[in-house]
């Protein structure tokens, strides 16, 4: 399977799921290219250490998708997915 990194449009969906940033102390490396990482690794089934660097580091993306996990956002996005794609289909 072939990877391919977020359209501008899927970004625009998941994005306002994602926390905010942090006001006081050190920002988040950039979240799109943290999640490109991260769909990389799990499309590719490459290891952690071996993400492209323009992905950023893999322990970065390994923890953003763990602390995320754990928080329930990836569920939140895939809730919403599939509710957009049900509210697409015609039941007639």
């Amino acid at each position: 399977m072939g990877f391919k990194e977020l359209s501008d449009e899927q970004w625009k969906f998941i994005k306002t799921f994602l926390p905010p940033q942090p006001i006081t102390g050190r920002k988040r490396v950039d979240d799109r290219k943290v999640i490109n990482g991260i769909l990389y690794v799990l499309i590719t089934g490459c290891r952690w250490r071996d993400l492209p660097p323009s992905y950023g580091s893999g322990i970065t993306a390994w923890r953003r998708l763990k602390r995320w996990s754990e928080a329930g956002i990836w569920n939140k996005i895939m809730e919403s997915l599939r509710d957009s794609a049900y509210q697409k289909v015609s039941f007639q």
